[in-house]
């Protein structure tokens, strides 16, 4: 029996031609009747395509055809059902961000990636950090800062020059962008059960801006990030090419 495939694809005309052809091959149908969600394009519409099915119990399984494609498997019009068949699957918890802004506002978002604040001003931010309740850095001089899930951790995280989490470890990573003071300070390694909390000191004067996975806030005065178990995205990858061994090969290229 064949599989029901949804394909879903950017606005970028190389991934539209590239649905159409799929489509003429494999055929189509509704997302919320698919077994399998085809998502052509980058990394980018990859996170936009699991955010918006994870109420959906289909997997998804990516074709590169944007940039980088980190999250993609390679594009091949050819063979597409037994790759399905034969994929392998990988299981993350996004986070989830609560912001609450100066003017009293506040703001709920999730994350698969990471959920990051940075400076809105010309001046650095100053951040107070806690972790499960307990104050563990009373004030943090900086460009920013970020907390990152294992599938993240190699985005913004390791630009960052944050570390790159192995997808099973069930950590998260707190990572400071330019850190001034503490200047040494590159960050920590909590338990994925951790609630990290960041309030922002002279808010006024020192701007900061939350985003979580592209999905930003301007002017908050506190930010509460943590893993939120409740929801599951399935992601699909060529046997030898998951996330997992994209995770190690990334620290030795």
């Amino acid at each position: 029996m064949a599989i029901k495939i949804a394909f879903a694809a950017s606005p970028a005309p190389v991934a539209q031609t590239a649905r159409a052809a799929l489509i003429g091959r494999y055929g189509d149908c509704p997302v919320d009747e698919a077994e399998v969600i085809v998502a052509l394009g980058g990394d980018g519409f990859m996170l936009q395509t699991l955010h918006n099915t994870q109420d959906i119990p289909a997997p998804v399984y990516g074709m590169n055809r944007g940039t980088i494609g980190f999250l993609m498997n390679e594009y091949r019009e050819s063979g597409l059902l037994r790759r399905l068949e034969q994929a392998e699957e990988a299981k993350i918890n996004p986070l989830y961000m609560h912001a609450t802004c100066v003017d009293g506002s506040t703001h709920k978002a999730l994350a698969i990636n990471e959920v990051s604040l940075l400076r809105a001003g010309p001046q650095a931010a100053k951040l107070r950090i806690s972790v499960d309740g307990r104050l563990r850095m009373q004030e943090l001089v900086c460009d920013g800062a970020l907390v990152a899930t294992p599938a993240g951790s190699t985005a913004y995280n390791y630009s960052a020059h944050g570390p790159i989490l192995p997808i099973g470890s069930d950590v998260l990573a707190l990572t400071a962008m330019a850190a001034f003071r503490p200047r040494r300070w590159r960050g920590a390694l909590l338990p994925k059960t951790a609630k990290v909390r960041f309030d922002v000191l002279e808010a006024d004067k020192r701007p900061v801006m939350a985003d979580a996975d592209s999905r930003s806030v301007l002017n908050v005065a506190c930010v509460e990030i943590g893993s939120d178990p409740s929801i599951t995205h399935r992601i699909l990858f060529d046997p030898g090419h998951g996330l997992e061994e994209r995770l190690i090969s990334e620290q030795f290229s």
